[in-house]
């Protein structure tokens, strides 16, 4: 798609930073797909340099320009059990081609905001807390269930730029189970789970795709079937063509007690 609004592309470290008609430009997949009529320049991420992912002492950072790619291919410590198979689930939720892995950003996916997103669901399933840059230079952070606030909508202002997002090391020596179900076999997915039983025995679930924003449950160890249920959320279900509310209502709760079923200890 040619965006024949756009005339100009410079890097995002330039000195007038972002204004109004501007683009955050990472890995494109998004911006390119479709007409931007309202885009008249774009700022490039990649000219800043942030590494992709760093190991830290409280867990691992990713950054907002860490293509799928990158993050399939990390080799996590080999305490971090949650976090190898939770991104090979994820990364192959994605309705994409390997060439796509290759430029497609984690950020990007986050704020492109589609209930589909399968770096939404792991970074949420994981706790994961994004840290966002204003246009006037603060930062601040917000947990990912609350960035995404519908469907294709987030809570990022005018000029706000996702710089990464931090994942707590509790999370990723969790336990977890996933599910996820689509109306084709390699369809966009129409509900995806996360399950995560802590050390300290604590349960998570996180729902995405079904719902219009992530949704998050959690207990102070697993629950019984009952309990679980009367949590889960009754309305707010995705109706499009991947799959009625109805229809995916009934995989949320179904694959909910899957879940439960399987982290009980």
């Amino acid at each position: 798609m040619d965006l024949n609004t756009v005339v100009e592309v410079r890097g995002a470290d330039a000195v007038d930073r972002w204004r109004p008609g501007d683009a955050w430009l990472a890995g494109g997949t998004y911006l390119f797909s479709e007409p931007q009529p309202g885009i008249t320049r774009l700022l490039d991420l990649t000219s800043l340099g942030w590494p992709s992912l760093t190991v830290t002492p409280g867990g691992l950072e990713i950054a907002a320009t860490c293509t799928v790619a990158e993050l399939f291919g990390f080799e996590p410590p080999t305490r971090w059990t949650a976090l190898r198979p939770l991104v090979a689930q994820c990364c192959h939720a994605f309705l994409a081609s390997f060439k796509i892995w290759n430029v497609a950003t984690v950020g990007g996916n986050l704020c492109n905001a589609l209930p589909a997103g399968p770096m939404i669901s792991l970074t949420a399933a994981l706790d994961g807390e994004c840290v966002i840059l204003a246009t006037d230079g603060t930062a601040r952070r917000l947990p990912v269930v609350d960035l995404v606030t519908g469907a294709g909508t987030t809570a990022l202002a005018p000029g706000d730029l996702l710089r990464s997002i931090t994942v707590p090391a509790a999370a990723l020596t969790a336990t977890t189970a996933f599910r996820q179900g689509s109306l084709n076999t390699h369809g966009r997915s129409a509900a995806l789970l996360i399950g995560r039983r802590d050390e300290s025995g604590a349960f998570v679930l996180t729902i995405t795709a079904s719902t219009v924003r992530p949704v998050q449950l959690a207990f102070a160890s697993v629950p019984d079937a009952a309990t679980l249920r009367a949590a889960l959320p009754d309305d707010g279900y995705v109706d499009d063509v991947h799959g009625l509310p109805e229809w995916r209502r009934h995989l949320t709760r179904l694959f909910a007690e899957e879940i439960r079923r399987e982290l009980s200890p």
